[in-house]
């Protein structure tokens, strides 16, 4: 039985090209076109990964910049708020 909490792949792509190739091999190509869901499914993931990997990239520098502004904005504010005499 498995511990893992998170449902994700169970395989690598590479171990569904290594049965592809087994596959090829024993000239058995029953369940080839379900390897090949399985491998195109498993390339989209990483794929999609990628692409959230750069959009954490971008995200982050929009935040450093509105953090800069932020305080700029705060330095403003400063030189405008009268004390009380």
């Amino acid at each position: 039985m498995s511990s893992r909490i998170y449902g994700g792949p169970s395989r690598y792509i590479c171990t569904v090209l290594e049965e592809m190739r087994t596959a090829h091999k024993s000239h058995n190509y029953s369940y080839l076109l379900g390897l090949i869901d399985e491998c195109q499914v498993l390339a989209n993931r990483m794929e999609a990964a990628l692409s959230e990997k750069s959009d954490i990239r971008d995200w982050t520098k929009v935040r450093a910049e509105l953090k800069k502004e932020i305080r700029e904005l705060e330095a403003i504010k400063e030189s405008f708020d009268v004390q009380p005499t």
